[in-house]
């Protein structure tokens, strides 16, 4: 007579979790694949929260005006989701499919749909190091061409238990942001925060975390935009992306069935305790 094991299996925690030494990171497809988790030496560093963590913002960052943008004389409409502008893109509020994984990366890709009006595929690679992690995205058009954004929302922790986090960056100029929030076309001498600004650093995104006694991360990037918002007490979000706020209408990045876009990011870290 048979015996059985009778003892359910337990169900795996959600999420595509990477290990590189003592960093540990979680990516959430179903959740518009951001980083749900990036824990060093056991210390997490994003807020967490389902609206939080590390989100991709694409086809679009930040906000686009109203909502609506041009492609050549075709006027659109996008879902206005932070009244009266379109924010953040699509794939933030998509899931997204896991299509390679190995210990220490993995890589995903969505297919774009409505509401945004031309078919296309996203791809984000994220490659987990023990002393950094690597995030690459591209937009590929399938069919028509379309301009296009793309960049990341990293949220990260104000406090990891210590002092709060200075932020350290020398950015060439900012954008100025009118009463709309968007940027009036003008470049000023950077401005004390706090902040919910774009940034132009025209030899590429090169930002500085420190939680002094504690870490070190730097966020860096070939684009030379980056947002810095510092408005809320429990994170700092320093976001590379590929133009600044509601570019697909002021700066135009034309994605081609033979040009995508793409963009990476890094953040490296070091312990300091």
């Amino acid at each position: 007579m048979s015996t059985h094991n009778t003892t359910e299996t337990p169900p795996e925690a959600p999420g595509v979790k990477l290990v590189a030494g003592r960093a540990e990171l979680t990516v959430l497809p179903d959740n518009g694949c951001r980083i749900g988790s990036l824990r060093i030496d056991g210390t997490e560093i994003l807020r967490q929260g389902a609206k939080y963590g590390s989100f991709p913002m694409v086809p679009w960052c930040g906000r686009t005006a109203l909502g609506q943008f041009r492609n050549g004389g075709e006027r659109h409409q996008l879902p206005v989701n932070s009244p009266p502008h379109a924010i953040h893109g699509t794939g933030r509020n998509t899931a997204w499919r896991t299509v390679r994984k190995d210990a220490s990366s993995a890589a995903f890709t969505y297919d774009l749909a409505d509401p945004w009006p031309y078919p296309g595929r996203v791809t984000q690679l994220v490659e987990l190091a023990e002393d950094s992690v690597t995030l690459t995205m591209s937009v590929e058009a399938t069919e028509d061409s379309f301009p296009a954004q793309a960049g990341w929302h990293p949220w990260f922790l104000r406090n990891l238990g210590g002092e709060d986090a200075r932020i350290d960056f020398a950015p060439d100029w900012q954008e100025e942001r009118g009463d709309d929030h968007l940027p009036t076309g003008r470049r000023i001498d950077p401005l004390p925060g706090p902040w919910d600004d774009c940034f132009g650093m025209s030899d590429g995104v090169d930002v500085t975390l420190t939680w002094p006694g504690q870490l070190e991360l730097k966020v860096t990037s070939r684009s030379e935009w980056v947002v810095v918002y510092d408005e809320q007490q429990e994170a700092i979000c320093v976001e590379p992306q590929s133009g600044p706020p509601n570019g697909v209408n002021t700066l135009p990045r034309l994605v081609t069935p033979i040009d995508p876009l793409e963009i990476s990011t890094t953040w490296t870290w070091r312990t300091l305790s």
